[in-house]
This record gives structure tokens, C-alpha cells and sequence, in this order.
């Protein structure tokens, strides 16, 4: 069996945590350091999961560590992830890649050039979840997909982020920090976007933290827009609605996704988990139900807040796959590339709503390979 590919962190955040956690469920990966540009905040997560403490520069100069996770705030992404395909290592980022499609293009390229593997979050579409849509959308379960809906409501993160102020600043705001789960689903399953129409606004200038921690009380400045609803036309045809807002305290929209086919309707569970129940009706039949919960990488192993019901949470495959394409020399299928067209997607609604016209992409994708049961078993520690 080939080693454990050696895995270092930049950024001892929060969603640092999740990764810290999540990694021994999976096989041929070890996360052994994490550094942060505060020595405290990675010595404080180095700690708390038994990994070494690393200066950033350390980190990237160490021989033993062959892949790292960017968990830097997204204006920092592209900067981090290039300093680490310098450093002639792996890169998996947190979503986004970057902020501009200049900057991820960038990146995938430099990543080429260098015999490098780039990858990005959300690996959330490589769950039991995703991969039961994919296969019932491949075989043609509801026909040729000619519409849906994707829908991102709530009213924002400062209700429990100790420190949400980047939510709120470009680079930031629903469609980049929420849409990539949405968006990603969207592509795996109907491929490339062509052209995107959308509108955007800000609901509230200012926002009160109320989530325990540093900025309890403190009012932050919004300046992205915190509404935005956008069109895209998929090169297979289809015509979906994606809308965003974090100015929302209620809704009524029970199902995340909805697909609507020549041939039936398909509803697909939260994009932000790995599991859940796929629902698909031929026609004006009732539904037939796909449970995953039984399923690896789709039963229910999180509970993310007190109270709160589990959910199936294995981030981490994403950075598993990576390895495993490294290994195997082939594209991940979190890749770079599909992560760019993603920001390709985000950037051109957010240039569309500013703008007022329609926007054509710049960029086209294939769709990521399935994953099948025998890389579920060569991934899986379970």
C-alpha cells in the first residue's frame, strides 16, 4: 500500500476544525502540521488534534509534507495557493478557489506547468447525496433537464461565526461564500454554464454580531451585495435559477435543488451535506425516494451546534481524491479546473448584476468523473 501522502494546514480558522477531525475517515492522507500567520491560533489547533505547530514558512519548506489545505480567508486564496505550487506542492483550497476567473486560470496553469494536482472545496457533490442525483440524472431518470431552481436563504453568518466580517466584504456575501455548494452540484450533474443574467442588492448597511466571541455586539459594515439572483443557460439546455440572500428570517422552500425534466421532477437534498434523500417522480407519479443514509460518505456522523440534528459530513474526500489522482496521476475530481469555472460562473453574475446584460463564460469544463463503488472502498477507512 502506497504511504499516507503527508498533509500540512494554512489557517487555523474555524472550518480548520472540521478538517482536523474529519481525516482519519479516510484512507492514504494524514494531516501532521497546521500553521497560521498568528503563531498562537496554530499552536492552540496544533494542540487541541496532536499535529505539529508550523510557522507558514516552515510549513512550505518542509520535505516531508507533499499536499497543503488553503484555509486562508478567500482574498488570501490565491496569494497562499500559489506560494504552495512554488513550493512545489499539492494544493487543496477552500471555496473559493479565488475571486476573479484571471487568478484561478492562473493557478491551474501554474499547477500544470509544475506537475502539480490543484484542487478546491466543495467536495460536498462527491457525497452518497450527489452521486445517487448524478446517477439518475445519467440514465435519464426525468429526461433532458429544462429547468430548476437552487435556493440559498437565511439571514447571514453573524449570528454564530465568532468573527464574520469577511462574509461582508467582496469577495464574500452569499453567491461566493454559499453559491460554490450549489453551483458545483449544478455542473456535476448538467456540465458547463454558458451564459448567466442576474440582479443583485444590499438588504442591510450594516450587520450586529450577536455570535459569541470577539465581536459580540459590534456592528460591521456591509459592502457586497447580500441578495443576488441570477439565470444560468447551461450548454446542455438547461435554464436554472440560482438565487442567494442572506437577507431572509423565513421561508417557505422546503427542497435545496429542484430539477424539472421532459420526463418527471427530480428534488436533491442540502448541497452544503454529503447524504440525504433524492427524490425523482417520472412525470405527474408520485415520488420514488433514494434514502442515502446507509450509504458511505452519506450517513449521518455531524452535529454541527447544540440541538442541532446530525448531518453527513466528510469533508476531506475532496483532499483523499486529490491524493489518490496524485498518486494516480489523473485529474481530481474536485479539480482545479472545475473549481475555476465556478468563479468563471460567480464572477460573471456578479459582473451581470452590476453590469445589467447578460454575460457569456469564458471558460468550459468537463463534468467530474462518478465516483464509483470500488474508489469508495480505495478511499473509505470505514
Amino acid at each position: 500500500m502506497a504511504r499516507r501522502a503527508a498533509i500540512g494546514i494554512i489557517g487555523a480558522g474555524v472550518i480548520s476544525d472540521t478538517y482536523l477531525e474529519l481525516w482519519p475517515l479516510f484512507k492514504g492522507v494524514e494531516i501532521v502540521a497546521c500553521a497560521d500567520i498568528v503563531a498562537a491560533a496554530a499552536k492552540a489547533k496544533a494542540d487541541q488534534f496532536s499535529v505539529r505547530a508550523m510557522s507558514v514558512e516552515a510549513l512550505l519548506g518542509d520535505s516531508e509534507i507533499d499536499t497543503v489545505i488553503n484555509l486562508t480567508v478567500p482574498k488570501a486564496h490565491y496569494d497562499v495557493s500559489h506560494a504552495i505550487l512554488t513550493a512545489g506542492k499539492h494544493v487543496y483550497s477552500e471555496k473559493p478557489l479565488t475571486l476573479t476567473y484571471k487568478q484561478a486560470r492562473k493557478l491551474v496553469g501554474e499547477a500544470d506547468k509544475r506537475g502539480l494536482k490543484i484542487g478546491a472545496a466543495p467536495d460536498t457533490f462527491l457525497g452518497a447525496g450527489g452521486q445517487a442525483a448524478r446517477k439518475l440524472v445519467d440514465k435519464g431518470a426525468i429526461g433532458d433537464v429544462v429547468g430548476g431552481t437552487a435556493q440559498v436563504r437565511s439571514h447571514g453568518m453573524e449570528h454564530w461565526h465568532p468573527s464574520p466580517g469577511f462574509f461582508y466584504r467582496p469577495g464574500g456575501g452569499p453567491m461566493l461564500d454559499v453559491g460554490p455548494y450549489y453551483i458545483t452540484t449544478l455542473v456535476n450533474l448538467l456540465g458547463s454554464v454558458k451564459t448567466v443574467t442576474a440582479m443583485a442588492k444590499k438588504g442591510l448597511a450594516e450587520r450586529l454580531v450577536t455570535a459569541a466571541g470577539p465581536m459580540t455586539g459590534k456592528s460591521i459594515k456591509v459592502t457586497t451585495p447580500t441578495t443576488v439572483d441570477a439565470i444560468l443557460d447551461f450548454h446542455s439546455g438547461a435554464q436554472i435559477t440560482v438565487a442567494t440572500s442572506w437577507d431572509v428570517w423565513k421561508h417557505g422552500h422546503v427542497n435545496p435543488i429542484e430539477l424539472y425534466g421532459t420526463k418527471g421532477t427530480m428534488l436533491l437534498p442540502d448541497p452544503n451535506f454529503f447524504g440525504g434523500v433524492v427524490s425523482y417522480s417520472r412525470a405527474g407519479d408520485a415520488y420514488d425516494e433514494v434514502d442515502t443514509s446507509t450509504e458511505v460518505f452519506g450517513a449521518p456522523n455531524w452535529r454541527a451546534r447544540s440541538g442541532a440534528p446530525k448531518q453527513s459530513n466528510y469533508r476531506m474526500l475532496g483532499v483523499a481524491d486529490l491524493a489518490d489522482a496524485a498518486r494516480k496521476d489523473r485529474e481530481p475530481r474536485c479539480s482545479g479546473r472545475l473549481a475555476a469555472h465556478v468563479v468563471d460562473i460567480m464572477e460573471s453574475i456578479m459582473t451581470s448584476a452590476a453590469e445589467r446584460r447578460f454575460v457569456r463564460l469564458r471558460s468550459k469544463v468537463e463534468r467530474p468523473a462518478p465516483l464509483q463503488a470500488a474508489d469508495v472502498r480505495r478511499l473509505s477507512a470505514a
